[in-house]
């Protein structure tokens, strides 16, 4: 396969930034006391209780821990603002906050303030992303002491330790506007515009302040641009926000660090089964068991990325490998296409079995990749036209259904209860469910009640029996199919030290990074 034009035009301009790099003594351009990270998309809010974004979200817990904090190596957990969480009965929960957290104003963070920031989300005229996830759990939040705030649930809930990690922000003054918010992580905001953040250290960060004074992340959306700013020493750092294809390049050519790490992103080609084809489990069984994706990888990836067999990345606590595989098998693929009545027109001849059409985004990597797997089910019979827009139109398209094949990424998959807003019926977009995420119209009653279960249940080795089998179920089905976890990848100055990328790609490794002088 010959490579793309466009892909030369970035090999080249790369292969530019080093020859010139490499001719002229390096020199840092960024102030020693500010540490400058550039990122592909803009972030629009710095308020937990208004993120739309997985940019949002990183931005919000930078600025507001919540009560905890699911950033460790395999998702589980670990406590931040609280120092305690019991159990009073199944449904009732109190947390008592640690008694040495301060705001970034300096005041104490209190239970009245966990109150505040939980209601205004609960509340039935929230417009807030998290409405419906938090409201379907949990009815209210009362302070029962200064440091004491109890959570009254729906019912029983074992992701009740996940859902609090959610950034409290103060109510001292009032309910805040979202953008003046202020919170307890380790750095506040000075400055949110539409071409980037400026952040300074919280000088009462519970944890200690920040190596660097001050932060500034830039919103730059050109691959190239970015690279060549970390290359030219205008910026510091950058997390997965270069084409993996480009990174042998840039680590042979550059002078600059590169460090890899697992992911818990998911890639994922979805399928539309409400489709009159695609509703066929046997043509989504048969479209797996075309795609090479260990060729894909090794080509377009260089190996930065591991097959997925569902959601769960295999370091999660709860992943399980024991599950139906669709590993590449084209004599296996065109027998189910027969099974399925989608025979071969012409054998050998240039009539195709079947035609779909694949929408992706605009992102040129992402296109390259839409490409391929059309060529690869096209060794099947199945012909596919590659529709590319801007992610908004797509988006708009995936969300009401308007659409036969698609590929994404989910969000940061911390909980095995992901498995129940991404599969569970009552998650497909409608009326009263607009941002639902089961995106591709699944219905099984069995994962219904098994998701259902796995949510309820508080026993861990009991919760980990359950999602096994939800795992080995959904992969059976095969309603999305479960490409790659891509791995983090950080790209950062000589000059940059200390920054550990976590499974999420959150960005709070940036409170231990230090700069040479």
């Amino acid at each position: 396969m010959h490579p793309r034009p466009h892909a030369n035009t970035v090999v080249l301009l790369v292969a530019g930034i080093a020859a010139t790099v490499s001719c002229e003594p390096r020199t840092r351009r960024t102030p020693d006391d500010t540490l400058v990270l550039v990122i592909e998309s803009a972030m629009n809010s710095a308020d937990p209780r208004a993120q739309l974004s997985s940019y949002d979200a990183r931005l919000a817990q930078l600025v507001a821990c919540g009560l905890t904090a699911v950033d460790t190596p395999n998702m589980q957990p670990r406590l931040e603002l609280a120092a305690k969480v019991e159990y009073r009965d199944d449904r009732t929960i109190d947390v008592t906050l640690r008694d040495d957290v301060r705001f970034s104003d300096g005041s104490p963070v209190t239970a009245a303030d966990v109150v505040g920031t939980y209601m205004t989300v609960l509340a039935p005229e929230s417009t807030s992303g998290s409405h419906k996830m938090l409201s379907d759990r949990m009815t209210h939040v009362e302070a029962v002491s200064p440091l004491v705030a109890r959570f009254h649930l729906r019912a029983p809930l074992a992701t009740f330790m996940s859902d609090i990690d959610f950034g409290i922000v103060s109510f001292h003054a009032g309910p805040p506007a979202s953008d003046r918010v202020i919170g307890a992580g380790p750095y506040r905001l000075r400055e949110l515009t539409s071409t980037g953040v400026s952040l300074e250290r919280n000088p009462f960060y519970f944890r200690g302040q920040a190596a660097v004074p001050r932060v500034e992340i830039k919103f730059v959306r050109d691959t190239a641009a970015r690279v060549s700013m970390v290359v030219g020493g205008s910026a510091d750092l950058i997390q997965n926000a270069v084409r993996l294809d480009l990174v042998p390049t840039i680590k042979d050519q550059l002078r600059v660090q590169v460090q890899t790490a697992p992911s818990a992103v998911l890639t994922y080609l979805m399928m539309n089964n409400d489709d009159k084809v695609l509703s066929d489990r046997r043509v989504r069984q048969a479209i797996a068991l075309a795609l090479d994706r260990p060729a894909i990888i090794a080509a377009k990836f260089h190996g930065l990325a591991v097959p997925a067999t569902g959601l769960l990345a295999p370091q999660h606590w709860a992943y399980s490998g024991d599950v139906p595989r669709w590993d590449h098998d084209l004599p296996r693929a065109r027998q189910l296409l027969d099974d399925a009545g989608l025979r071969d027109p012409d054998g050998a001849g240039p009539e195709p079995r079947l035609r779909l059409i694949y929408k992706t985004s605009a992102d040129a990597f992402r296109v390259a990749i839409a490409r391929v797997i059309a060529a690869q089910l096209g060794e099947v019979g199945i012909e596919v036209e590659i529709r590319s827009f801007e992610f908004a139109t797509f988006f708009a398209d995936v969300k009401r259904g308007a659409y036969q094949l698609a590929s994404m990424q989910t969000t940061d998959i911390t909980e095995p209860d992901f498995y129940f807003m991404y599969f569970h019926s009552s998650w497909i977009p409608s009326k009263a469910v607009p941002d639902g995420f089961n995106r591709w119209r699944y219905r099984s009653a069995e994962v219904d009640r098994l998701t259902l279960a796995g949510r309820e249940q508080l026993d861990r080795e009991e919760r980990k029996r359950i999602y096994a089998e939800v795992q080995r179920r959904v992969a059976e089905d095969v309603p999305i199919i479960p490409l790659w976890h891509e791995d983090n990848v950080v790209l950062s100055n000589v000059d940059v030290h200390g920054y550990v990328p976590t499974p999420n790609a959150r960005l709070s490794g940036l409170r231990k990074v230090t700069k040479l002088p």
